[in-house]
């Protein structure tokens, strides 16, 4: 069943008027042509969706649910067209920007509320990914701005400070370890832990044990940080999370926070972009906004 769009625009026009002369005229056809293609659509579709009669032509069951999603093509064809036109006009843009996990959760948010809700026109195209990922994305010109950490090369690209990273464990506070305050990754792989469902922040924690030669004894993976702290809290296992995050379930939750020794586990983030110079002024303007902006 093939219907263009000249074809669809004729068979509102003619159910609308409750007549084919009229609705040919008012799509800008014949009497001759509309009407061959209205035939050749009843033939291709196999159904019948005209009634004829001497008062007029009618849809049936069939034509009103074609007449049915036919405007439902019409109104998004008529968004689309808008949208193209901001587009073309200058009035409205997208910025593609890419971040590694705890700056999408943790830091991201608020700072971009804050600029978004001045800019109205403006969308941005978000996208989580591994440090090392997006230093490769914004030197390729596949993203206009990225937020990553200081351990991977970043060599060519103009960085600012945006924020620091640092890890903790989670454990509920009668937990043996908890305690210590602080404490080597090395020292607790032994453990059983809560880890997230897939994202770049367990991507880098699942490597960090790897260069140790084991892999995580994980008991479940959840999709949020707050999910990871309630398990904690009941004894589950252990959790690694942003401090900020911990913090923020600290008091509601009961749980102990324990600093991770490790260097990797304290990470510098910054914002970075491939040239200023080639970035548009919108992208500029929030590159500026996230390098200013501290949390």
């Amino acid at each position: 069943m093939r219907f263009d769009l000249t074809d669809l625009r004729l068979f509102l026009a003619v159910v609308d008027a409750g007549s084919i002369t009229h609705g040919a005229a008012d799509v800008g056809l014949s009497l001759p042509a509309a009407s061959e293609r209205l035939r050749d659509m009843e033939a291709n579709g196999g159904v019948q969706l005209l009634e004829r009669g001497r008062r007029g032509i009618s849809p049936t069951a069939a034509g009103e649910a074609l007449a049915h999603h036919a405007r439902v093509i019409q109104r998004q064809l008529a968004q689309m067209h808008g949208e193209l036109g901001e587009h073309a006009s200058g009035l409205r843009a997208t910025i593609r920007l890419v971040a590694n996990t705890a700056s999408i959760t943790e830091f991201l948010p608020k700072r971009l509320a804050t600029w978004m809700a001045g800019h109205p026109q403006i969308d941005i195209e978000l996208k989580e990914r591994q440090s090392i990922e997006i230093a490769r994305a914004v030197s390729g010109g596949l993203a206009d701005i990225g937020i990553l950490s200081d351990a991977v090369d970043t060599s060519g690209l103009i960085l600012q400070p945006f924020a620091i990273d640092r890890l903790v464990v989670v454990l509920p506070r009668d937990h043996a370890l908890a305690a210590a305050k602080r404490i080597a990754f090395a020292d607790i792989l032994h453990e059983h832990f809560i880890g997230l469902a897939g994202g770049a922040l367990q991507d880098h924690i699942d490597a960090q044990a790897a260069r140790l030669g084991t892999r995580l004894k994980m008991r479940v993976r959840l999709r949020t940080l707050e999910a990871i702290c309630e398990m904690a809290a009941c004894g589950i296992g252990l959790g690694i999370v942003p401090v900020s995050a911990a913090r923020r379930c600290s008091r509601s939750m009961g749980i102990a926070a324990l600093r991770l020794t490790d260097s990797w586990a304290t990470r510098k983030l910054s914002v970075c972009i491939r040239s200023l110079e080639d970035l548009p002024p919108q992208a500029r303007d929030l590159f500026e906004h996230l390098a200013a902006t501290k949390p």
